[in-house]
């Protein structure tokens, strides 16, 4: 495996997704080496408490012009790991600060918006910036939950501008391929409308789940008889509220359409229960099952090390 090295990096938003980078950079055994890591947050408690656990080395005040000219000084790449409707606030505060060596990636769970973020708030500097977004979570959040294995056999994708150089997109593979990540590449329109399928809707309807049983007069008996196929299901409302608004929001129109194509088949079900029709209901359950187990499958098969592939 090639080393990644780096002199600093610079993490907006120290907790689950850009501690598990910082983790991973500096505890994975030989694959990154180098440099100082700065954390910058909204507070200071919570930036503090990622320099006691060792995730950073430094700390930052956003607010404070003279903190983050020295947070940024000679840093080599930057992370936004915060909610996405922050990006332009942020690189507009950053902007006067950045180096012109300085790349600059992200971790939103949404592209087409946050590139038109970048665009406005960059101008001409935007060959900086290279979007990406890390399909790893957990529903914990914040910087005790950050793991240094958590980008492992994971997807990441990169959804280079053509203002990139080849050169910068390849750094910022490197970076994310030291974390034991997968790399991946597409537009950013394409990531909105697949990830609208299979992350966002997901979201949406688990939230919407617990919030209609939220708001019916024995919702207290219900919860407590709710076993294992709610919490499955579920898991994901633990997720951050404040993030999920944005995702929502900043991607609604893919994710009205995929939202109007899944109340179809729930109007489908719906009717085919109505009619008694055992064999509708059936066909379309089977092909789901066929459809996870396939994907499960694959899934398997990509994890396996390359040893035990070439032995079958």
């Amino acid at each position: 495996m090639t080393t990644f090295s780096f002199e600093k990096l610079v993490i907006f938003g120290v907790g689950l997704i850009g501690g598990s980078l910082a983790r991973a950079l500096r505890e994975r055994g030989g694959v990154a080496r180098g440099g100082s890591i700065v954390g910058v947050g909204r507070s200071s408690a919570s930036g503090e408490r990622a320099r006691q656990l060792g995730v950073v080395d430094e700390i930052a005040a956003l607010e404070d012009d003279a903190s983050l000219a020295r947070a940024l000084a000679g840093a080599d790449l930057v992370l936004l790991a915060a909610p996405v409707a922050q990006t332009g606030p942020l690189l507009r505060r950053i902007a006067p600060f950045l180096d012109a060596a300085t790349l600059i990636t992200d971790a939103g769970s949404t592209k087409s918006d946050v590139i038109a973020a970048a665009r406005e708030a960059l101008g001409a500097r935007i060959g900086q910036f290279v979007p990406g977004h890390p399909i790893a979570g957990r529903e914990s959040s914040g910087v005790e939950a950050a793991l240094a294995d958590l980008y492992v056999g994971r997807n990441v994708v990169l959804c280079a501008l053509p203002e990139n150089r080849p050169d910068d997109v390849h750094r910022i593979e490197a970076m994310w391929r030291a974390t034991g990540a997968h790399v991946r590449t597409m537009d950013g329109a394409q990531h909105d409308r697949v990830f609208a399928a299979v992350s966002h809707l997901p979201h949406l309807l688990s939230f919407a789940l617990v919030e209609q049983i939220l708001g019916e007069a024995d919702s207290a008996l219900k919860f407590s008889f709710a076993a294992g196929g709610f919490r499955d299901f579920t898991r994901i409302a633990a997720s951050s509220p404040e993030m999920w608004r944005d995702v929502c929001l900043a991607n609604r129109e893919a994710l009205v359409d995929e939202l109007d194509a899944y109340m179809a088949v729930l109007a489908r079900l719906r009717a085919a229960m109505l009619a008694g029709d055992g064999a509708t209901l059936e066909a379309v359950f089977a092909r789901s099952r066929e459809a996870r187990t396939g994907w499960l499958e694959r899934g398997a098969r990509a994890a396996r090390p390359l040893d035990d592939l070439a032995s079958t």
